[in-house]
């Protein structure tokens, strides 16, 4: 009978060890498959996780910041215990204690799951074995990946120690609203560092990991504020909080950046603009996109913040003074259901929810809510209503006519408010306040103008951008008219011209025939023309530029030849490859404002090669500069006091582009063609050259300055070109913007007289005829040319520049008295009026604007 029992028990028990070793068997032969060619755990010792870009002003300011994960990268040690006691508490209480898994936790968790049915399945991942399927796995949900995972916890916590592992958790963890690591998620959630969080909000931060998508602090607030709650009552049992410190700060009410009880970081920052996403997009294409958006880059801008906010402000008052002369509502395009009006709540999410253009000083999004009379009532982002309303008057609106979107007609000039909006329609609005005291008018409606442009200022010594501006409105087109627009430039482009016959022994008196020129073209006769529809006869070079002559300026490029032109224009880098056409003498051929810009600061420098940048430097994660724009030598600043008076010397080792000689030439003529010429519109206190540029059709016009030290550009034209108008010149929309940024500039930067390089003389000539005179000559046709030593004209017999069959050419001083004889009549109104017997040079206008 004992035998027998000792034998049953002694069945079992082999039995049972039996069990024991295969079961063991098969867990060991399943972990050594799943341990195969599984990835390196190594590699974490290396971690280099993505971090956010960001790029600071010229004066140190944060102005943007790009990251693809918002992470803020924060060693272990500058982490406060508080919040390595909350995401512990929540997450992984054994961390310090366990060998990367817990296998208590792991078979509480297999007992709750099967007492449950499957109704109650809880994770029982450690720290460590979700930074190995954060790092190294899939978020699958499987048991292979739950093997995978204990075998590489267990490897992770031989290689690594605790606090390196609890490092790459707290950084690489993800908790919502675009935020990784707890540093950006305390930024995002409270605008606080880590240091300044209390313990219920780092509860809040630690109840994350668990459902970062759906425990949303507004859709979410109450399950949100009962997980924090619980992760506060594990860090009180845990011995990390006190009693009455639980209980007070889970009292709590959950506040958050989304609620609206703190400023949102975000909200700092400036809107983003053309100039910092001009650089987003420079360094991508530099460093990579990989790198630019995760690569925690350093990035010190060369934008000055005051004169960007002048640019803007002064393309945009431009831009919108052509559209509203226009005459035209169009609006934008937006509308709010008109049931939703009744509900103040309602319409203020509706009108939230738009995406409308919110980063153009002063505008505010609006909404129609009545029409009553000839008012209009509206209800504004941002400005809390009042008893008596907000209006739009009548007097607000008699400036237009509403075109219908659907067939493009005008209707009449609006009488009142209604006859230019809708009740729900969604309006931009600005304040009009007495220049006197600053006091309210009344509100009034504003549209984004159809027409566009950019404006671009840099200096002409270093390359770097001052001040980029690419439209209207970024928010409402990121389209960068500056950088990414191809334009023809016009007469804008001619300085090129002149730049080119200079260095071919041309002088500024060198005599140039203005007379009518046709051409036959695969495409039919090309017969250019001035824009003033005349000819002059044989005229100085100086003229021909200051007063924008096309005829003159094709018979140069005629001359010295195209594919020289072609070499200039390429060697100043405004264009990759020219083509050799006369027509592209005068700007046809297209390009953008940023290289015209660069190119006009080698004029005003002196004719050295400057590289436009709008970055100064590029700093790695690590602090390293990896990218430094200026790379000149400054020769005496290693020494420890500079004599009294004295800048530092800095070597310049820029190429040279032109003759220094040939640059002071052309600004001097340029400076001509501010002052006599289509430019003459420039009224600032210091010496300014520069060229207008209308095209064909006016479809644009242009107009690139420049002062010792700064050189600006502006264009205005529609997207898809097409005529601004007959009263559409450079000199008249883009000089006035021009101005006003040049005043602020010049305020802060100041300006000289251009400086004139050694090697040259100076002689008086008559700027009508070229004709030399004596050293004491005055009066308005007086001028000092400067000529370089050794090029002596021969003033009794000048070159003078011809051809497509010209004839005997007389000379100005040639033709005497007899040219400038006139006639007088009376007209039929009864006027009196002298005609001259041949046009002469007093009678000459402003010249080709092509």
């Amino acid at each position: 009978m004992v035998r027998s029992i000792l034998s049953f028990f002694g069945a079992i028990f082999s039995w049972f060890v039996t069990a024991i070793i295969f079961v063991a068997l098969t867990l060991g032969a399943v972990f050594w498959i799943y341990s195969r060619d599984l990835p390196s755990h190594e590699t974490l010792a290396q971690y280099t996780p993505k971090t956010i870009s960001r790029i600071y002003s010229s004066e140190g300011r944060l102005i943007d910041e790009f990251a693809e994960e918002r992470r803020i990268f924060v060693p272990i040690d500058e982490v406060p215990d508080l919040i390595v006691q909350a995401f512990i508490s929540a997450e992984d209480k054994n961390f310090f204690h366990h060998p990367g898994y817990d296998l208590r936790g792991i078979l509480s968790a297999a007992y709750e799951a099967v007492a449950s049915r499957g109704s109650s399945v809880r994770g029982a991942s450690t720290i460590t074995q979700q930074v190995m399927k954060n790092f190294l796995l899939s978020s699958d949900r499987s048991i292979e990946r739950k093997v995978k995972e204990l075998i590489l916890a267990a490897r992770l916590e031989n290689t690594l120690t605790k606090d390196q592992i609890l490092e790459l958790y707290l950084n690489e963890i993800f908790l919502g609203q675009n935020s990784f690591g707890v540093a950006a998620a305390a930024q995002t959630y409270f605008n606080k560092s880590l240091s300044e969080l209390a313990p219920h909000e780092a509860a809040m931060l630690a109840a994350l990991p668990q459902a970062p998508g759906r425990l949303h602090p507004v859709r979410a607030k109450g399950r949100l504020t009962d997980r924090r709650n619980y992760v506060l009552r594990e860090m009180w049992h845990n011995g990390y909080l006190d009693e009455a410190t639980f209980r007070a700060e889970a009292a709590k009410p959950l506040r958050s950046v989304q609620n609206g009880d703190f400023p949102g970081f975000q909200n700092s920052l400036p809107p983003r603009d053309y100039f910092t996403d001009e650089i987003r997009r420079q360094l991508s294409r530099e460093f990579g996109r990989e790198e630019f958006f995760g690569g925690g880059l350093t990035i010190r801008a060369t934008v000055d913040p005051d004169l960007q906010a002048q640019a803007a402000a002064a393309l945009q008052q431009a831009l919108e003074d052509y559209d509203r002369g226009r005459g035209v509502w169009r609006g934008t395009g937006e509308e709010i259901d008109p049931s939703l009006l009744r509900d103040e709540a309602a319409w203020r999410g509706a009108l939230w929810d738009l995406r409308l253009p919110r980063d153009i000083p002063g505008w505010r999004p609006a909404v129609v809510l009545a029409i009553e009379g000839s008012r209009a009532r509206i209800g504004i982002e941002g400005i809390a209503e009042e008893p008596e309303g907000h209006w739009i008057p009548a007097e607000d609106v008699t400036w237009a006519r509403r075109r219908d979107r659907q067939t493009g007609s005008l209707g009449p000039r609006a009488q009142g408010a209604g006859d230019l909006v809708r009740v729900g329609e969604v309006v931009l609005v600005r304040a009009l306040t007495r220049d006197s005291d600053g006091s309210f008018l009344r509100w009034s409606l504003r549209q984004v103008p159809e027409i566009q442009g950019g404006f671009m200022a840099m200096d002409v010594n270093t390359g770097r951008v001052l001040a980029m501006q690419g439209g209207f409105s970024y928010q409402s087109s990121v389209f960068n008219r500056a950088t990414q627009a191809l334009r023809q430039p016009g007469s804008s482009f001619k300085p090129f011209v002149y730049a080119a016959a200079l260095d071919n022994n041309y002088t500024p008196a060198t005599i140039v025939v203005d007379e009518p020129i046709r051409i036959n073209t695969p495409q039919g006769l090309w017969e250019p023309k001035n824009a003033s529809g005349r000819h002059y006869g044989p005229t100085p070079l100086r003229t021909g530029i200051e007063q924008s002559r096309n005829l003159m300026t094709i018979r140069i490029a005629d001359n010295i030849g195209m594919e020289t032109v072609a070499e200039y224009a390429e060697r100043f880098g405004v264009y990759d490859r020219m083509q050799p056409f006369l027509a592209n003498a005068l700007g046809a051929q297209e390009t953008t404002l940023f290289r015209m810009v660069a190119a006009y600061a080698m004029f005003a420098n002196g004719g050295e090669r400057v590289e436009p940048t709008l970055v100064d430097r590029v700093q790695d994660r690590r602090g390293r500069t990896i990218y430094r724009h200026d790379r000149r030598v400054c020769q005496t600043c290693g020494l420890q006091a500079l004599p009294a008076g004295a800048a530092p010397v800095i070597e310049s080792n820029r190429e040279r582009v032109m003759d220094a000689i040939t640059a002071y030439q052309l600004t001097s003529m340029l400076e001509g063609a501010v002052t006599r010429g289509s430019g003459s519109g420039v009224n600032l206190p210091v010496p300014i050259a520069g060229k207008t540029g209308t095209t064909n059709d006016a479809k644009d016009v242009w107009f690139i300055g420049y002062s010792s030290n700064i050189v600006a550009g502006c264009y205005l034209g529609f997207d898809q070109p097409r005529t601004l108008g007959s009263n559409a010149f450079g000199g008249t929309l883009c000089v006035p913007v021009f101005n006003a940024f040049m005043r602020a500039a010049v305020a802060e930067y100041g300006g000289t007289a251009f400086r004139v390089p050694p090697g040259g003389y100076w002689v008086k000539i008559d700027r009508v005829t070229g004709q030399r005179l004596p050293d004491d000559a005055t009066g308005p046709n007086v001028i000092a040319e400067y000529f370089r030593q050794g090029s002596d004209p021969n003033w009794g017999a000048p070159l003078v520049v011809t051809g497509f069959g010209d004839g005997p050419v007389i000379l100005p001083w040639e033709a005497g008295a007899e040219s400038r004889a006139s006639t007088s009549i009376v007209t039929s109104t009864g006027e009196r009026r002298v005609i001259p017997s041949r046009t002469d040079f007093g009678t000459m206008s402003s010249g080709g604007l092509y």
